[in-house]
């Protein structure tokens, strides 16, 4: 069965749903066998209140932007429709989870929390796991697994989605080599290890066999080696 995962993000209009926060905008990309399919979903929702100014400078979208903009029980179903069955990966998931878990809960129509639809996979406690004690931001990440995030100059749901699949993937695939001859003194971070990330289109390897003759002579040398071969013991 194919594996659906939807990368997703949103921006908001202040850090607490608890205090009447609302989303503003969100961006999904979707995978399919962690391949990317194009089949995103994005928008911009009139939250029925004002942006506070600090998250205005994160993100860049201001009040008279969102005016016109559907209100979320006009998307509420259509984006419910995209993410079911899915398993969501998110960056710092709490925080979006529980907005969306806001927006739902306000339309009083008897929408579930977002676990019961979707599994959630959190990037920002992976990464934690994977490199304790250091940034793991999605800047960070973006530096240490060498995905290019130039156009991130303001944070924005549907590109930090786009930016955090190619995180995702990072760190999830590739190839990790270990790097014996780096300085021991060097930062942590580079310290023991590289990533290098394998073209998913790259021609199969090929295999070479044995042929039968090599097959003999090698028997023929474990037949002399003898017991020391522990492998063939039973």
């Amino acid at each position: 069965m194919a594996r659906r995962q939807i990368v997703l993000d949103t921006e908001t209009t202040g850090i607490d749903p608890k205090q009447g926060h609302r989303i503003i905008e969100i961006g999904c990309v979707e995978l399919v066998n962690r391949r990317l399919t194009g089949n995103n979903f994005h928008v911009y929702i009139n939250p029925q209140r004002k942006s506070e100014e600090e998250a205005i400078d994160v993100h860049g979208i201001t009040n008279e932007f969102l005016r016109d903009k559907p209100l979320f029980h006009q998307i509420a179903q259509e984006f419910l429709d995209y993410i079911k069955g899915a398993e969501l990966v998110i960056h710092n998931a709490p925080f979006d989870v529980g907005h969306m878990d806001n927006e739902f809960a306000l339309l009083n129509q008897g929408y579930q929390k977002t676990h019961d639809y979707c599994q959630v996979l959190d990037t920002l406690k992976m990464a934690r796991d994977l490199h304790p004690g250091q940034k793991n931001n999605l800047d960070a990440l973006c530096r240490r697994y060498d995905v290019d995030n130039a156009k991130r100059t303001l944070h924005g749901a549907l590109l930090d989605s786009e930016i955090l699949a190619d995180v995702y993937l990072a760190m999830t695939g590739g190839q990790v080599k270990l790097n014996l001859n780096q300085n021991k003194n060097q930062g942590s971070e580079q310290q023991q290890k590289e990533l290098r990330r394998l073209n998913p289109n790259r021609a199969p390897l090929l295999v070479l066999h044995a042929s039968s003759d090599e097959q003999l002579a090698h028997e023929e040398r474990l037949n002399i080696v003898g017991s020391q071969c522990l492998w063939r013991a039973e």
